[in-house]
């Protein structure tokens, strides 16, 4: 006859968690709180003055109609439906999206594809730094009005005489409607590249160099060491920069305005240009509020995907 002897019971219960201390303004205060506080009232007066305040009266003017000269009137939503069944909103709309997708097709994988051929550079690595970040140094109006003499529709334009060159007619650049975009968005990843190419270098010498050794040792092509090595150590830089330029060409206007004004046919008219017509289109004073009332939905629109976006990246920008 077998016995089996019996364990010991091994306690298994946690001691009791301490209670939480309730915090109240004394203790708030022997923390520091109020020197911190005291800090920041510069920040804060600065920040209520000329961001706050401004975007404050932003929202109140929605729902006035006024042109800045005579007296406001409240006219409640009436802005907002002005605006929503105007027919010009939807063609703006439009054009922003596909400005948007233009910008991401070709703006988006070109500075990481800079970062990574410059990283792999043994000399000269800040020379061609400061090379990619020129661009960003010219002033925008400058850069544009340069650009837009390269784009003369004439055969002895800039680009036109380029393409002369290897047999191809002359190109209206900003002249034709299928065409204007594509212009527009090639300027505009011209002049803001150099930035994010910066930041994908800074965040390229967190990669672990042996990493690149075991994929080099593995037979691992240097595609294969971008997509398997590279790309995965910049995700979290890449989701950053994938939503900082959703934001930034949801609020193009510089290009639009200075290269086309909206045409041909209203091709490149944008949101923020539509804003800008709503304001200042007649010289004797603009509907302000309606300008205010379509910033006002396309900020809550941003407002809106950005925190859809940063909710579903979550895991996956950490994983």
């Amino acid at each position: 006859m077998t016995l089996t002897a019996a364990r010991p019971a091994v306690a298994t219960s946690r001691p009791p968690a301490r209670a939480r201390r309730r915090r109240t303004p004394m203790t708030w205060v022997r923390g520091g709180g109020l020197g911190t506080l005291l800090f920041l009232l510069p920040m804060l007066a600065v920040f209520g003055l000329f961001s706050w305040r401004p975007i404050g009266q932003a929202v109140v003017m929605s729902f006035q109609q006024t042109n800045l000269v005579s007296d406001p009137v409240f006219v409640g939503l009436d802005n907002y439906k002005a605006v929503l069944s105007d027919p010009q909103l939807w063609n703006a709309v439009g054009n922003t999206l596909w400005f948007a997708v233009l910008a991401l097709l070709l703006g988006y994988p070109i500075p990481l594809l800079a970062a990574v051929l410059m990283s792999e550079v043994r000399r000269a690595k800040g020379l061609y730094s400061a090379l990619a970040y020129l661009p960003v140094v010219i002033p925008p109006v400058v850069a544009v009005l340069l650009w837009k003499f390269f784009y003369d529709a004439s055969p002895n334009g800039v680009f036109n005489t380029v393409l002369g060159a290897v047999g191809i007619s002359p190109a209206p650049w900003l002249q034709s409607a299928s065409t204007a975009m594509f212009s527009l968005v090639a300027e505009a990843t011209w002049a803001a590249a150099g930035a994010t190419i910066i930041i994908y270098l800074a965040a390229l010498t967190s990669v672990p160099p042996e990493q690149y050794e075991a994929a080099e040792i593995d037979g691992a092509s240097v595609w294969g060491k971008v997509w398997h090595v590279t790309l995965p150590h910049l995700r979290g830089v890449l989701l950053i920069t994938f939503i900082l330029q959703i934001v930034g060409t949801a609020q193009v206007f510089l290009e639009p305005f200075l290269f086309t004004g909206g045409g041909p046919a209203r091709s490149t008219t944008t949101i923020l240009l539509l804003v800008y017509d709503y304001a200042f289109a007649d010289s004797l004073g603009g509907d302000y509020g309606a300008a205010t009332a379509l910033s006002v939905l396309l900020a809550l629109v941003l407002g809106l995907f950005s925190a859809v976006y940063f909710r579903l990246t979550r895991s996956w920008s950490k994983s």
